[in-house]
């Protein structure tokens, strides 16, 4: 036998003997993801069995808190069941310690990493201390069949796009901070059949279209906040349980379908008389209608029901006689009808002396042997207060208040018009306060003059740099040396800058630009504090601002933006190679790119409705002392009216660039771009720019224009999905350009790749 046969029949030995293991190896790249959650998960002690990428992960030996299956070489089952305490609910968004992840976790980043493992069927992560709202890109988990959220801090609404889901079986979104209404999540084509969104803030209306899921076994919405009417549950065949217990439902019980097993709907407002096809529910074991409004004669047929074990009728207004020959089910070991008005004597089926039952009746009107009742009267009188005598005493309460508003609101309205008349004379203190185009659509006086509105602020603030302030004229004149010419930066359509050194050692940069004459000073100031509360990591922060009337060439009022100082130049400056220090490879654009949408995310989302026409060009991406990317120029527009007017030196106001620039998503696509092929070609005419784009489609096409710096550094899987998201951006039809949070997450997927791709090569 020759050595190759050798090896040949050797190999062949080793495949039948070691098939299971050989089939149960993950791909690296699954692994890679599975260690990436890791991190993002902060390293909790239950994942400690995860040590390396060396270890086989789909081999471990399942534990009651940890479990990974694997099936052709792909993750189909991952479960992990924290110990993060989430019995307070004192949340109001932002991290906990030793109770929620840190303040640098995100659910987005997390949520881009997990989808990467596009075989997942079956996802339980529950106590894990996971904080955020839940991404819409769940839905991109599309292979799914059993998702367990419970037990995190997740809020927010839910995403409505998980109805695309269409493997969903079971979805555990219990015990977590979700509010606002609940979406129309389903379809009659849904194959769900469990569904717990059970222990949050969820408010409004009962879905309807959940009644459409004819699949559902188990729903369970307890302690909530939804109202209004429940419709008729009848057609849910398949339902089994039931749980609305602790909500503000206020409608007569609705009719159940017949296969019911468990019912609760108490602590609600439910009224009317309970009906009497619930009688017919044969399958009935558990049901509790307690504490509601509930009236009529409690049901004989419920005590009798083959298969009932626990009955609550506690706490509602049911009144009138039980029936003298009363029968009950063997099954049944617990029943109350206590706190109602029910009279006569209590049947002896239900004796409180029974050693296999358990009976409350206490607060009703029975006779007999039951005990701590009221009197027949207590039960038989009408329970309506006595309204007459207090009506005129409420009416002349409501009239006395009424007129003593009318003249306060007269005094108040005399002295402000005593006070603006001395200095104040425009019609509104903020001028076209709802459609000002000047910035955002949307903005009024409340969201300009009120801080509150700003999200994430507290959150992301700078804590190395100073709180914004006003500043002197002659605090700039020394930092900038009388703004001496040594100084000078630069000029853009938003005026000069100066870099400077205030007093205590901070490096600034001073833009100084015109203010519009639609404003007024006081009025300008509310503007710069709104734009003073923008802090992000990603945004190069405004640290005061100098408006002590400085008057211009023009007789203008000018004003002097400090801004903080980052030292390493444009993004714009390395793309081209003007600047020999440093070369970007494939990862570090990509960084940058992560950075800018971060930042842009953040205007878009950070107040209601957010800061859009931010001027997106990679001239205005700077890089600080560790190579991190800021964004700067950003939200001036609701200060200048500078923007819509021209464009910078050289380039036309109708120019291709700038024709869509309040479109953020497509100014990005041309960083994106830049990116990729460099600023020479993106600053090309429009149809050119299009001819590299239909290049990107073709093998030959894509390698001739792409930077060499990037084919040499990149995964090809990587730099494909950057192509994708550009070609989208730059759509010339704004429909179908994607969202700023569907960029950030395919660039945080084709960074993950790069990531994995560059740790193959380093093996």
């Amino acid at each position: 036998m020759g050595f190759h046969d050798f090896v040949l029949l050797f190999c062949s030995i080793w495949c039948v003997f070691f098939v299971g293991s050989c089939s149960a190896q993950l791909q690296s790249s699954q692994t890679q993801v599975l260690l990436q959650l890791k991190k993002h998960l902060e390293y909790p002690r239950q994942l400690e069995i995860w040590r390396d990428r060396w270890t086989d992960l789909c081999s471990i030996s399942s534990s009651g808190q940890v479990n990974v299956t694997c099936k052709d070489n792909f993750v189909t089952e991952l479960s992990i069941l924290g110990d993060k305490p989430t019995k307070g609910r004192d949340f109001d968004g932002f991290a906990i310690p030793n109770q929620t992840l840190s303040d640098i976790f995100s659910m987005d980043s997390f949520v881009a990493t997990l989808a990467r493992l596009t075989g997942l069927r079956v996802l339980s992560l529950v106590s894990l201390g996971m904080w955020g709202p839940l991404p819409d890109r769940f839905h991109r988990l599309y292979a799914l069949e059993h998702l367990d959220l419970s037990s995190n801090y997740l809020y927010g609404s839910i995403p409505p796009k998980i109805c695309t889901m269409v493997n969903l079986q079971t979805l555990g979104l219990g015990d977590n901070f979700f509010n606002g209404t609940i979406p129309n999540l389903f379809n009659s084509s849904s194959n769900l059949s469990v569904l717990s969104l059970r222990n949050n803030r969820l408010k409004g209306p009962f879905p309807p279209s959940i009644l459409s899921v004819t699949s559902l076994k188990d729903i369970d919405m307890s302690s909530n906040q939804i109202s209004g009417i429940l419709q008729d549950f009848s057609a849910l065949s398949s339902l089994e349980q039931l749980d609305l217990r602790e909500n503000k439902l206020e409608s007569f019980l609705p009719a159940m379908p017949k296969g019911l097993i468990s019912l609760f709907l108490s602590r609600n407002s439910f009224s009317g008389e309970i009906p009497k096809r619930y009688g017919q529910l044969n399958g009935l074991r558990k049901l509790d209608v307690s504490f509601n409004a509930l009236t009529g004669t409690a049901p004989a047929e419920l005590f009798s029901l083959p298969n009932i074990s626990y009955l609550n009728l506690a706490s509602n207004l049911l009144n009138g006689p039980l029936q003298s020959h009363l029968r009950c089910s063997s099954q049944l070991i617990f029943v109350d009808i206590s706190y109602n008005r029910l009279v006569g004597d209590l049947p002896s089926s239900l004796s409180t002396r029974s050693e296999t039952r358990v009976v409350m009746s206490d607060g009703n009107c029975l006779s007999g042997s039951a005990q701590h009742q009221h009197a027949v009267s207590y039960c038989t009188e009408p329970h309506v207060k006595k309204k007459s005598y207090r009506v005129g005493i409420f009416v002349g309460v409501i009239v006395g208040i009424l007129l003593i508003s009318v003249v306060l609101a007269l005094a108040i309205v005399i002295t402000c018009k005593k006070f603006f008349l001395r200095g104040v004379s425009e019609k509104h203190l903020l001028h076209k306060t709802v459609q000002d185009s000047s910035y955002a659509p949307g903005f009024s006086s409340e969201l300009v003059t009120n801080a509150r509105y700003i999200s994430e602020t507290a959150k992301l603030g700078r804590e190395d740099l100073p709180t914004c302030r006003s500043y002197s004229l002659e605090e700039l004149k020394e930092a900038t040396n009388n703004f001496d010419n040594s100084t000078f930066v630069g000029e853009n359509i938003y005026g000069k800058l100066y870099r400077g050194k205030l007093e205590s050692g901070i490096q600034i940069v001073i833009r100084s630009l015109p203010v519009s004459k639609k404003y007024s000073i006081r009025n300008f100031k509310l503007r710069l504090d709104l734009l003073a509360k923008l802090r992000h990591p990603h945004l190069v922060s405004l640290l005061g601002h100098c408006i002590d009337g400085v008057v211009g060439e023009n007789n203008e009022t000018n004003v002097f933006l400090i801004y903080e100082y980052v030292p390493n130049g444009t993004f714009q400056t390395y793309l081209s190679g003007d600047s020999p220090g440093k070369v970007f490879k494939w990862s570090e654009r990509l960084s940058v790119l992560i950075n800018i949408a971060k930042a842009v995310h953040f205007l878009h989302t950070g107040m209601i409705p957010g800061f859009f026409k931010n001027r997106l060009k990679t001239n205005n991406i700077l890089l600080n002392e560790n190579w991190m990317a800021k964004l700067s120029d950003y939200g001036l527009s609701i200060i200048s009216e500078e923007a819509d007017a021209c464009g910078v030196k050289g380039e036309s106001p109708n120019s291709w660039q700038m024709k869509m620039l309040e479109d953020d998503v497509y100014s990005f696509g041309f960083i994106l771009l830049e990116a990729l092929v460099g600023p020479s070609v993106s600053a090309k005419r429009e149809a050119v720019v299009l001819n590299v784009m239909a290049s990107f489609n073709s093998e030959d096409g894509w390698k001739q224009i792409v930077d060499p710096v990037v084919q040499a550094t990149s995964s090809k899987e990587s730099l494909f999905v950057v192509i994708s998201i550009t070609n989208k951006c730059i759509s010339p039809e704004s429909w179908n350009r994607p969202s700023i949070e569907d960029v950030l997450w395919n660039l945080q997927y084709a960074s993950q790749i790069q990531a994995t791709a560059d740790g193959d090569h380093r093996i």
